[in-house]
């Protein structure tokens, strides 16, 4: 009778504490985040810093620059936040875990995404391939160079074989990759990378890499540093161009799951990248608690590392997100508590699909303060948003990628025709979407 009673104040003493949390950033990924989030039954209050015009349907929108750690510091005191779940990379990258970990009122107050060390598999290119290479995880061949060694570089581009794969080691905002078929060309743009700041301080170091062909995927797990939990994966597709034509983007699109990203494939996936990436950071004494995106390619069937995020990718996160049907707080504490390992996770036996809505011009100059017109219309569909603001009751466009309309169904297929039939019912001036996210992995 006592043991019963005392399982009893257990369950009461849980259901009386609730969280309050804050959570960084202000795209799609964080309206997906929120939006799940918000569905928690150990939520108290939610505030999304500084959010969007969508973030605010589940949480209190706050006005603070997710860069000034001082700021964040005076609102998790003043507010009681007892959880901090940081959205984009910047943060991480400039140690804004490691900034909660070293002072006395904060230390205790779990944030959700890594330290900054940890956070160099995607700050650094040339820091991650160290590591792979460390530790036998298999990515492309490759050398990196700085302003120094820069005639070395340019002797190393004459000895690979064409397409020559540059990439600024920092953080470049999605465009510091460029993929050059001309020799003359690649030594060009390595020249303008390392001495005329093309990418900023990103370009200070340039890693050279040879070219993997293949198909692309984005494989997504939690981890607390010890054990982890596998999300569903998903594929985006990056080109402004049906066909994947046309600039980089932040991302047009979404599916998940993919299908060639199961069984054997999945299982080397396992085997060959994730576990030696969580055995890696430990064994190299980085504590990790958080996400990390596996950027992939399968190259007849083997998979290859392109890329660590040490966060979730967008517009992924708009499908993998929705796909969980646990409740994510409850993964969060366990990531905080190191009792991932004991936290259930499952998924909706669906596929999603989500396609985004961009500002005309887009990716290059595009025009903001658009008003969006029909998102009530919208039925048996999700709308992230990814840049938009509010005046009142009307919400304008304040960004490039704009929307995320994402749909379920029982296959890739009829997932897309449910997002293409709603985001017909959407406008704005200049709205512009692709046709064909899919295109490659459902026909």
């Amino acid at each position: 009778m006592e043991k019963r009673c005392f399982c009893l104040c257990l369950k009461t003493a849980n259901k009386i504490h609730k969280m309050r949390v804050l959570l960084l950033g202000s795209g799609g990924r964080e309206h997906a985040l929120a939006w799940k989030i918000a569905q928690s039954s150990i939520l108290d209050a939610l505030f999304i810093a500084p959010g969007n015009a969508g973030t605010r349907q589940f949480g209190k929108n706050i006005v603070l620059n997710i860069l000034d750690f001082e700021s964040i510091k005076e609102f998790v005191l003043n507010n009681a936040i007892d959880m901090v779940v940081v959205g984009p990379e910047e943060p991480l990258v400039k140690g804004i875990h490691d900034y909660f970990l070293h002072d006395d009122l904060l230390m205790r107050i779990p944030v959700i995404g890594p330290q900054q060390e940890a956070a160099q598999l995607e700050g650094s290119k040339a820091f991650a391939k160290e590591f792979m290479f460390r530790h036998n995880i298999p990515t492309a061949k490759y050398a990196s160079f700085s302003k120094e060694n820069l005639n070395e570089g340019m002797a190393y581009l004459e000895k690979i074989k064409p397409p020559y794969v540059l990439k600024a080691d920092g953080l470049a905002g999605g465009k510091g990759v460029l993929i050059i078929e001309n020799l003359e060309q690649a030594k060009s743009e390595f020249f303008n990378m390392l001495t005329e700041d093309k990418f900023g301080e990103a370009s200070k170091k340039v890693v050279i890499e040879q070219f993997l062909k293949g198909i692309e995927l984005s494989v997504f797990v939690v981890t607390d540093g010890d054990s982890y939990k596998l999300l569903p994966e998903a594929k985006d597709y990056k080109r402004i161009g049906e066909k994947d034509t046309g600039l980089n983007t932040g991302g047009m699109g979404a599916v998940s799951p993919v299908p060639f990203a199961q069984g054997a494939f999945l299982d080397k996936v396992t085997n060959q990248v994730i576990i030696p990436t969580i055995k890696g950071l430990k064994q190299d004494g980085i504590p990790y608690k958080g996400f990390i995106f596996f950027g992939l390619i399968n190259v007849k069937g083997e998979p290859y590392v392109i890329e660590y995020n040490c966060r979730m990718g967008d517009p992924e996160t708009e499908v993998v997100i929705p796909r969980l049907k646990s409740d994510i707080l409850d993964l969060f504490e366990g990531i905080a508590t190191n009792t991932l390992s004991e936290r259930d996770i499952q998924f909706i036996d669906q596929s999603a699909a989500t396609v985004m809505m961009v500002s005309g011009g887009y990716p290059e100059k595009y025009h903001a303060g658009k008003p969006i017109y029909g998102l009530n219309s919208v039925v048996d569909s999700l709308v992230f948003h990814a840049g938009t603001s509010s005046d009142g009751p009307s919400i304008n466009t304040a960004g490039g990628r704009v929307l995320a309309i994402t749909s379920f169904g029982k296959n890739i297929e009829s997932a897309l025709r449910k997002s293409y039939e709603n985001i017909e019912k959407i406008n704005f001036d200049g709205a512009y979407f692709r046709k064909d996210i899919g295109f490659d992995v459902t026909n």
